[in-house]
């Protein structure tokens, strides 16, 4: 057993909350910073949207939170808990929603941070501005109030837990420079009513292109729904008389028009990019040991998508998959992190964990499977979550949590339209599992 850490974490959200929670219990000396003005992360409703709708002026106001005002769940309530914390927090009528409402999972957050005594360890209305590693036993945070004081402190260990749903990515699309209308990042979304009467091509095939789409058909006049996947159906929606489906954009006109692959040609005034998100850590300074491919969307080196070979098990990230049972996912990380910290678990070497993640990358190479998908999980899901679990002597993944899952994935490539709908009906002892 290694002698309790000086720790840093990065980030008061989810995975900076259970990673805080693990460490604690682990005897280490944490310290959470978190530059909001409350615990929560992207949970934290911001009914503000920052002063570049498309997100890509680095000068711009920065909003953190993505939510929109109507937020529910994508996945329904037991794919929302921790490894040992269900999620039994009631809306405001006493009802335990099947997909839970973002003010919901805020206070199922502040309910832990509560539970697990973590609200002292943890700086708000602080910015980390700099991580970086002194020598091979210390790193030094550096931080801003939000009075504008800078500090530094030293620490033995950092976690990053900073999110990546808040750096906006945006669609290339054929002609966009000399298209007139007006563009916006579903980062910027809110609630539907400044699309009202309008003509609006929604760019995307993921929950927030379909969540907003039926929002938005209330009020627009006419909403164009464009997918770059070869399984999305090329309609109109039966339900809707201003809804349709298209394949991907072929080309943006001075004139307003949008050119679609499938032959349709509409006029629009509005283009709303529902396409993701980039991993960003402005503030580590690594001296290129971490990089982030900014065309792919890639973090690396990261064995397991945690430990960068070089310095692990000093610097570690938790919550970098993406297309997971996130909250169940980010336990499992903090605990392993938390366990190599304490010296409970160890390591491969430097040069096995580097062999290892050149072997993923080339079979992601063989598998034609592209460079942005590097962290997604979507593949093989149950199994890094049952191997991490592995890891700290837990058992796999409760069954019937990845049986809702697949069943999830199989609804998903037909329509995200109704899905909440179809998977209740599907899995009738969905809402009594806590």
């Amino acid at each position: 057993m290694a002698r309790p850490l000086k720790v840093a974490v990065i980030g008061a959200g989810v995975a900076g909350l259970t990673t805080a929670r693990e460490l604690k219990s682990e005897g280490h000396q944490v310290v959470v910073y978190e530059k909001a003005d409350r615990i929560g992360g992207m949970w934290v409703y911001n009914p503000e949207v920052e002063t570049d709708p498309l997100g890509l002026d680095p000068g711009r106001k920065i909003v953190h939170s993505s939510l929109y005002h109507s937020l529910n769940t994508n996945l329904p309530r037991p794919l929302m808990r921790f490894w040992d914390y269900p999620f039994t927090v009631k809306n405001k009528d006493g009802v335990l929603m099947d997909f839970p409402g973002h003010e919901e999972v805020l206070q199922f957050l502040n309910n832990f941070a509560e539970d697990f005594g973590l609200v002292e360890f943890i700086q708000l209305n602080t910015e980390v501005v700099r991580v970086e590693q002194e020598n091979d036993d210390q790193w030094v945070v550096e931080s801003r109030s939000n009075g504008g004081l800078i500090s530094e402190e030293p620490f033995e260990a950092v976690v990053v837990c900073n999110g990546h749903n808040t750096q906006p990515r945006v669609a290339e699309l054929p002609g966009i420079n000399n298209w007139k209308g007006k563009q916006i990042h579903c980062h910027n979304y809110r609630v539907p009513e400044p699309f009202r009467d309008q003509v609006v091509v929604i760019i995307g095939g993921a929950a927030s292109a379909n969540d907003i789409s039926l929002e938005i058909v209330e009020v627009a006049k006419e909403v164009h729904l464009s997918s770059r996947s070869q399984e999305i159906e090329v309609k109109k929606w039966d339900m809707y008389d201003n809804l349709w489906q298209h394949s991907k954009v072929t080309n943006c006109y001075e004139n307003g028009e949008i050119a679609f692959e499938d032959g349709a040609l509409v006029t629009a005034d509005i283009i709303l990019h529902c396409t993701g998100y980039k991993y960003n850590l402005p503030f580590l300074k690594t001296n290129g040991v971490i990089t982030i491919d900014d065309d792919d969307n890639r973090v690396g080196p990261l064995y397991k998508h945690v430990f960068p070979p070089q310095l692990a098990p000093r610097l570690s990230f938790v919550g970098i998959p993406r297309v997971a049972i996130n909250f169940v996912m980010i336990d499992l990380q903090a605990k392993w992190v938390a366990s190599v910290l304490s010296g409970k678990v160890s390591l491969p070497s430097e040069e096995d964990m580097s062999a290892d993640l050149e072997q993923c990358y080339r079979l992601l190479e063989e598998k034609g499977i592209p460079k942005h998908h590097t962290h997604s999980l979507d593949l093989n899901m149950h199994e890094y979550l049952d191997w991490v679990a592995a890891q700290v002597g837990l058992p796999p993944v409760d069954k019937r949590q990845k049986e809702i899952f697949y069943k999830i994935r199989e609804i998903l490539p037909t329509s995200w339209i109704g899905f909440r709908e179809m998977l209740l009906k599907q899995l009738p002892w969905i809402s009594r599992i806590s």
